[in-house]
Order: structure tokens, then sequence, then C-alpha cells
């Protein structure tokens, strides 16, 4: 089975600035890391490889400095590593992302299953995946917490859906998004990483003349239906207000009429 897990760098706190002009977020000189949901994703692949053989192939798009989740994926047993990078991809919305990564993938191809994280902590719009097996024209799911290859080429998942749990079949080649906390990803592997050292060969980098649609217009911005028009980080307001007596309960309900939240 040869897995494709689309992964992730995001930054690793949330006090991060804003460009007030661009309205994007300032990453430089702020720590990244490998967005959590895209540990489960990974580590369901490694677990599915592992059952069953094949490879596991990690992409991600991004910068140069995003290279590293792909190293730490290597390091937690991926195979190889595919960075989408090109200046004509920047200020992608979700629609654009989902046709960039898409696009990739459809010039690797040879893959099984694709797995995604439900979403990202950074935009949190858990609409990639959803987007890219559209473009894909692939079966998916999301919300997987629990996944197993059948010998019919299907895949048998159990999906969270709120008080609901679906238990269901997928025709293999599919995209599956996977629920937060599924599993417990493993360490990156100091054998792996020392083996690694040096091997340039693992990561290749894709941009825009590696795809079938190389009209630029269709990427980026220019590709984008949607855009920021402000972004801001959330104002912290400190007032309390505090009551004494016997008196609380009719207080604090006359406060909450005054307020107009009931």
């Amino acid at each position: 089975m040869n897995i494709i897990v689309c992964i992730k760098q995001v930054p690793s706190s949330s006090n991060v600035k804003v460009d007030p002009v661009t309205g994007v977020l300032i990453r430089d000189g702020v720590e990244s890391k490998m967005n959590p949901y895209d540990l489960y994703a990974l580590e369901m692949a490694l677990t599915l490889k592992e059952a069953h053989g094949g490879s596991v192939t990690v992409v991600t798009m991004g910068p140069d400095a995003a290279k590293a989740v792909l190293m730490e994926a290597i390091y937690m047993g991926a195979d190889r590593g595919y960075l989408i990078s090109d200046r004509r991809f920047a200020g992608a919305d979700v629609l654009a992302t989902s046709y960039t990564i898409s696009s990739a993938i459809s010039a690797l191809g040879g893959y099984d299953l694709i797995l995604c994280g439900k979403q990202t902590t950074d935009g949190d719009t858990a609409q990639v995946g959803a987007e890219m097996a559209e473009f894909l024209h692939l079966p998916h799911y999301a919300n997987v917490h629990r996944a197993a290859h059948a010998a019919n080429g299907r895949m048998l998942c159990s999906c969270e859906l709120g008080d609901t749990v679906l238990e269901a079949e997928i025709a293999l080649p599919c995209l599956l998004c996977t629920d937060g906390e599924i599993n417990t990803p493993r360490l990156p592997s100091y054998k792996r990483k020392c083996a690694a050292a040096g091997r340039h060969d693992l990561i290749t980098t894709l941009s825009l003349d590696d795809f079938a649609d190389a009209d630029a217009s269709h990427y980026g911005l220019t590709g984008s239906p949607t855009q920021v028009e402000r972004i801001f980080p959330p104002e912290k307001n400190t007032e309390r207000v505090f009551m004494e007596g016997s008196h609380v309960s009719e207080q604090l309900f006359s406060l909450l009429k005054a307020q107009k939240f009931i």
C-alpha cells in the first residue's frame, strides 16, 4: 500500500504577530513545528505500512524552511518527502492551496491512499482535505478515528460524527482526514536520523513547472476566489465584576439581562 500523507509546518506558539498591511502571519523568527493533527495521520500511515507493506510519502507546501517537518516525518518512518514550493503559490486561499497540493499529488501518482489531519492549528478551516479529494476525483471521509485495510481493496473506516459513529467501507484509492487523538504518534528515531544525515535525495522540491496545469493564474493569490480583508489579534478584556451578599443570583441575572445575554 502506497500512502501519501499531507503535513504542514505551523507556528509552535499562538503568540504570532500579524502584518497590518498584508494581513498575513509574520513567521520570521517564530519557532515552528509539525501540525499536531498531521502527526495522527502520519502514525496511521506508518501503522498501515507496517501491517501491509508499501511506502509512506510525505508532502508539504511552504517555503524552504518547511523541509524541517519533512525530515521529522522521515525520522519517524516515512520513506521520502516532497516540498511544494514556488513564489507563484504565495497568497493562496484554501481553494488555491487545495488545488496546488492536489496538482502536486497528481504529478507524483502511484498512490493508494491519501491521509490528512482534519485541520491545521494556524488556519482551522478543515476544508483542504475534502477539496483535494474533489480535485482528485476521489471518495473521501472526514473525522476518521480508525481505519483498516480490507482484503477486497477497500478501507474499513470509523468516523466520529458528533454523537454518532459511522462505520463504513470506502474503495481505494481514497482520501481520509483523520481525527485528533486517535493514536499515539511515535517519536522520531535517532537511528533513522543518523542514517538520513547528508541524504539530499530524500526530499524533492516541486514547483509549478512540474505540474500538468502550468497556468500561473490558477495558483496563489490570482487563483484564490477569496481574500482576507483584515486579520488581527483578539482584544484582551480584563474587566471583572465582583458580586457579594446573599442575592448573588439576582445580581447575576440583572447583569446578564442588562448586557442582553438573556
